[in-house]
């Protein structure tokens, strides 16, 4: 089992800047995959960035190039670092800790994007 408390969402104007925090309860190198999902309102919940145990990510093609996950085992930490903000952005940012066996999910971090 673990747990994962978000961090770092806010209010930004698009263009801007956020990094996002996800501190997990255990050593993430324990993780089989570590994550970044959102879900805007009204919509479904969706796969932003990946990045697995062995160090390899993917992201959503809406995101490629603004978006970069990395992580911090000493902290048993990762990121999402959000650069050039756009309102489509907005939603809400989950954690997420698949474990083969099990997800875990953290509570949520709003972004919410301004024109």
């Amino acid at each position: 089992q673990v747990q994962l408390v978000e961090s770092g969402g806010g209010l930004v104007q698009a263009g801007g800047s956020l990094r996002l925090s996800c501190v997990a309860s255990r050593n993430i190198f324990s993780i089989y995959v570590m994550g970044w999902y959102r879900q805007a309102p009204g919509k479904e919940r969706e796969s932003v960035a990946v990045i697995t145990v062995g160090g390899s990510t993917n992201y959503a093609q809406s995101v490629k190039g603004r978006f970069t996950i990395s992580r911090d085992s000493s902290k048993n930490t990762i990121y999402l670092q959000m650069n050039s903000l756009k309102p489509e952005d907005t939603g809400v940012y989950y954690c997420n800790a698949d474990m083969r066996q099990n997800n875990f999910w953290g509570q949520g971090t709003q972004v919410t994007v301004s024109s």
